[in-house]
């Protein structure tokens, strides 16, 4: 029997006519989630398909990560509207597996589970004076400016110094500078939460220094990305004509990477450009500082348990292997005084109770999305039922695209195990989901719910001149859900 007409049997008989469809469920409702169950509901026209969520909203990193100023990026949420919106589909938020289900639950509940959550923490340095007041990772820092309601009563110190440093410099780290640097009449028309526009236009920063283990070929970061940052009005950038030296090593990269050679030109011209700028009064400074790793956070003498600088250990770059060169502390170090840090080196996965997970790479162990339990030699078995997508199945690399390539691997993957007839009993799907959620007093908020506060926001944005308003509380947004 040929592939092709052995999943068109199966479809078949997982078909909406048949009297044991396919049930499945997906935890998380970012890119990874929504492009997942796209191609599931096309795959397979019998499956039923439930997204969750721990929040009341919808689209994950879309609505919570994508920066205010990047409307054009906010675009995917059209797409995975009509995809909640689809009649063998449904949102369900408010939902918290691990603690209002368990994942053993779930896959009692549905033939197929695919977790999709993301990575909801954040990687650590590990030196000292990490944990004082003032350092913030980048994601707590973005999901306070996009309205997050687990982080909007953070009240992040932009008035002690003019001065913050970003450590690392890739795509995040650019985000916040930019948002940090960028005039905030500009901020205005954007979706950026009240709470935080306020906070910036007081801010006394206007230095702002990004700082990279290595050389700025190296950098982590896009063209687009940097040319943005590059135009921000009234910006002073600063680059020590020392750290644009490049070396033999240096060269043979950039002859690789057509990507590398352009943004260390950027970086160049920036540089070039900066000594001939005219001197202005409330011009603000970018710093991209290469060639330094943080070695310990420093404490305030006024301000106890307060961090008031990074010291920082020069680094040389060292060659291993074929074109990759790694950056070696020198033994040098140097202080740079600042109020705020903020750490962009990464975010993280966590597991939940019942799920293999590999804490060294912060991700599920999987071969092709299926989740394995355990590795024997070249054998590895897995988990029947049990998938993952996104972040959590390759680490918090990419773009949004990304992930539907990804969720193309995992769907393909799940049809393949359709196929071989893994599962030919029946399961109680969304029905069963329900009446446990009900027993447990959990105040999901289907799609309807997310449209009414889709359209409150709204609303109170037109108020404002702005695209939306958002709802930036637990109580807020549920109560809206419920209006």
């Amino acid at each position: 029997m040929s592939r092709y007409l052995a999943r068109y049997m199966v479809s078949r008989y997982f078909s909406s006519a048949s009297s044991r469809p396919l049930h499945v469920c997906i935890v998380g409702s970012g890119p990874a989630g929504f492009y997942t169950a796209d191609k599931v509901l096309k795959a397979h026209e019998g499956a039923h398909v439930d997204i969750i969520d721990r929040l009341p909203t919808p689209f994950g990193l879309v609505r919570s990560g994508v920066a205010p100023d990047h409307p054009e990026t906010k675009i995917a949420i059209n797409q995975f509207s009509r995809v909640a919106q689809h009649e063998r589909c449904s949102f369900i938020g408010n939902v918290k597996l691990g603690s209002d289900l368990s994942l053993s639950e779930l896959r009692d509940l549905y033939h197929v589970v695919v977790l999709a959550y993301g990575a909801e923490s954040d990687k650590d340095l590990g030196i000292p004076g990490e944990s004082l007041s003032g350092i913030y990772s980048a994601r707590e820092f973005v999901w306070w400016y996009n309205g997050h309601p687990d982080y909007s009563c953070l009240k992040p110190d932009l008035k002690t110094s003019d001065s913050a440093v970003i450590l690392g410099q890739g795509n995040v780290a650019l985000d916040v500078a930019r948002i940090l640097l960028r005039p905030t009449t500009e901020l205005a028309s954007t979706d950026i939460a009240t709470h935080a526009l306020s906070a910036l236009k007081e801010s006394s920063i206007r230095k702002v220094y990004l700082i990279g283990r290595r050389g700025p070929v190296q950098a982590a970061l896009t063209a687009k990305e940097l040319r943005e940052v590059l135009g921000i009005k009234n910006l002073h950038i600063r680059i020590k004509q020392t750290d644009l030296s490049v070396t033999p090593a240096d060269e043979e990269e950039m002859k690789t990477s057509r990507a590398r050679k352009r943004i260390y030109e950027l970086l160049s011209k920036a540089a070039a450009a900066a000594k001939t700028s005219k001197a202005d009064p409330d011009q603000r400074e970018l710093h991209f500082v290469f060639f330094r790793q943080p070695d310990q956070f420093l404490e305030s003498d006024e301000r106890k348990g307060h961090v008031s600088g990074v010291n920082l250990q020069k680094t040389i770059l060292e060659s291993v292997g074929t074109g990759k060169q790694i950056a070696v502390g020198t033994g040098e170090f140097e202080d740079l005084n600042c109020s705020m840090v903020l750490k962009a080196i990464g975010y993280k996965s966590v597991p939940v109770n019942g799920l293999p997970f590999d804490h060294k790479k912060g991700v599920v162990p999987n071969v092709k999305g299926r989740v394995v339990s355990h590795t024997s030699g070249d054998i590895s078995q897995t988990e029947p039922g049990l998938y993952v997508c996104g972040w959590l199945k390759r680490g918090p690399v990419g773009i949004i695209a990304t992930n539907l390539y990804c969720a193309e691997e995992t769907v393909g993957s799940i049809s393949e195990d359709i196929e071989e007839g893994v599962w030919k009993s029946s399961k109680a799907g969304s029905k069963g989901l329900m009446q446990l959620l009900e027993k447990r007093k959990v105040k999901k908020v289907e799609f309807s719910g997310w449209e009414k506060i889709d359209a409150k926001e709204k609303q109170m944005g037109i108020e404002r001149n702005k695209p939306r308003e958002k709802l930036v509380t637990w109580e807020d947004l549920l109560a809206a859900a419920a209006n």
